[in-house]
């Protein structure tokens, strides 16, 4: 049967054909999506992680009790997952074990544009590099197949154009599998130096016996057309590859990792000119040439940052372009991202912001408190650095520094990374401001459950991580909780926590995301005769308040969430309910 596809449906496909037990991860744009899908699907566990270490050790796990594991994350989060996947690479695996490491070209929703092939090579673990949603969910039931046969996990690489771009796949019924039994073997799975170093070897036989089968894997595919040019690429590289040039010869590398050296001479040997188009990193470039090999230099550069485009590529070449294929939309207005209209974040921001704090922030939808007009943070790293960065802040600062220092971090990356964070700073004596946000979810990857809200992605009976008595478990014991809606309540807690110079403090602003939970009040509306053309009500960058020509303020019911932040700050009672509702 066939049915249109994303690439992270595909793949959750291609996991649930391949008789996979369950899936691990955490959410991350451009993988969200796959455990979403995954977790649908009949006869299939699925869950969201604290974190990728987690995900993948779970994994490990489910692989160690035979079943076969799918483990999903972007690829940042293979930083966080890098310490088990190391050593993973040694214990090998029992039941099939496929890891997901999306990545970001052009960095559409992340703060780093790393290439996770540079991964597969340093943990010495396969890699397959998908070019439309039929090869991601063939390649998925593959995989399972090829980490069994060879003992090891396998990676799969969707860039963000292949996750999000739909195609139509043939799907079919589920693989059903006897799950292999469990057999005690320390000297595989108990990592210490007398057994590792006897694994060692193991290693590099596997990386010898998987440089030879990919020389004939069908996944790498020579075709050869017009042979005065040729392409050396994968996945969605491919795809625009083809566009650009139809006429060309390609050497398409399902495989990202091992590269398969006599293919890749059999295709100098055929085409004159070889060039290789690479995002995000010169890997197959640098790799091909470490072969050996000498590809054909670009008459104009080839952009190193991006994504690639067919239009990138042909300027690259200096051939004429058609304008209607190629040319870009101009003439649009700019749209910078904003805080949704009654986002709980927004009132802690304008504080801060009169504070003249420094602001040490964290990954997520929070992070738009960086941009005119709060802009308030001053740093955005990692997920959980807040908090250990307002820790070494305060380590350093000047002396006669006089500004208040704040670790801002949400509630989902809280859970995430930031508690070990915290732990460090109290266990070594650091004082200082921490505000955990808690908008109830995972808000800027689609709204997923955490451990700070108990829901689980397939809505299973859970437990909710209590924050009050888990930061006072820890020994801090200035921890306040204040509702988000509420600026006097969040400017005395700040206040105060400010005050507590010696002494660690943890302020907890809560207040569910709008958007996820559908919170709406009643709506605000402006009165022109009371308003002073002050302008503060714009300083919260709330899309839905605008200024007349003649600098008036207005409210856009359009948008209006009713949440009162612009009422509370409005010093001359300008802004009020809608008559007439309740």
């Amino acid at each position: 049967m066939k049915q249109l596809m994303s690439g992270n449906e595909a793949i959750a496909q291609g996991a649930w054909e391949a008789g996979c037990f369950g899936g691990f991860g955490y959410p991350g744009t451009p993988s969200s999506e796959i455990l979403e899908a995954l977790a649908v699907l009949p006869e299939v566990y699925a869950e969201w992680a604290p974190n990728e270490k987690v995900a993948l050790e779970s994994a490990i796990g489910a692989s160690l009790a035979g079943a076969r594991a799918l483990v999903t994350m972007k690829h940042v989060g293979v930083n966080v997952a890098a310490d088990p996947l190391m050593t993973l690479s040694y214990t090998g695996v029992t039941g099939g074990l496929v890891i997901v490491a999306a990545d970001d070209p052009g960095m559409h929703s992340s703060q780093n544009e790393q290439d996770s092939r540079n991964y597969a090579k340093f943990a010495r673990v396969p890699m397959l590099d998908p070019a439309d949603a039929q090869e991601a969910l063939d390649m998925t039931k593959f995989a399972f197949e090829l980490s069994e046969q060879f003992d090891t996990a396998v990676f799969i690489r969707p860039t963000m154009r292949i996750s999000h771009t739909e195609s139509v796949v043939e799907i079919h019924e589920r693989k059903v599998l006897e799950q292999k039994a469990y057999e005690k073997d320390a000297s595989k799975w108990v990592m210490m130096p007398a057994f590792a170093i006897k694994r060692r070897p193991l290693v590099d036989k596997r990386m010898d016996e998987l440089t030879q089968f990919v020389e004939t894997s069908p996944f790498n595919k020579l075709e050869l057309r017009d042979t005065k040019i040729g392409f050396i690429c994968s996945g969605a590289v491919f795809q625009h590859a083809r566009e650009a040039l139809p006429e060309a010869s390609s050497l398409k590398l399902g495989f990202s990792w091992p590269l398969p050296q006599r293919l890749i001479q059999e295709f100098f040997d055929a085409v004159e000119k070889v060039y290789v188009l690479d995002e995000a990193d010169q890997f197959f470039l640098h790799e091909i040439q470490a072969l050996g090999f000498k590809p054909e230099s670009f008459p104009y550069p080839l952009k190193s940052t991006g994504e690639l485009s067919p239009r990138a590529i042909r300027e690259a070449l200096g051939l004429h372009l058609d304008q209607t294929a190629f040319a870009p939309i101009g003439n649009l207005p700019a749209r910078p991202p904003a805080l949704c209209p009654a986002c709980p974040h927004r009132l802690v921001f304008f504080e801060l912001r009169r504070m003249r704090a420094v602001v040490t922030g964290d990954i997520g939808c929070y992070t738009l408190g960086a941009l005119p007009p709060l802009s308030v943070q001053d740093s955005v790293v990692c997920m959980g650095a807040s908090v250990s960065m307002a820790h070494g802040f305060e380590l350093a600062k000047p002396k006669d520094h006089n500004r208040p220092v704040f670790g801002l971090i949400g509630d989902s990356t809280f859970a995430h990374s930031g508690i070990v964070s915290l732990i460090n700073t109290y266990y070594n004596g650091g004082s200082g401001n921490i505000i955990i946000l808690d908008n109830r979810t995972t808000g800027m990857t689609g709204g997923q459950g955490n451990p700070v809200n108990g829901i689980t992605l397939q809505n299973r009976a859970s437990h909710e991580l209590k924050l009050i008595p888990l930061i006072k478990g820890i020994g801090i014991e200035h921890v306040v909780e204040v509702p988000s809606g509420d600026q006097k309540a969040i400017r005395n807690a700040l206040k105060e926590s400010v005050n507590r110079a010696d002494e660690l403090c943890v302020t907890i602003v809560k207040g569910p995301c709008v958007v996820e939970y559908k919170v709406k009040g009643v709506q605000r509306e402006v009165i022109q005769e009371l308003c002073t053309k002050c302008g503060i009500c714009s300083t919260l960058g709330c899309p839905a308040i605008g200024r007349s020509f003649d600098g008036y303020a207005f409210i856009d019911e359009t948008q209006c969430m009713g949440c009162t932040h612009c009422e509370q700050i409005c010093s001359f009672g300008a802004i009020k309910a809608v008559r007439g509702e309740l």
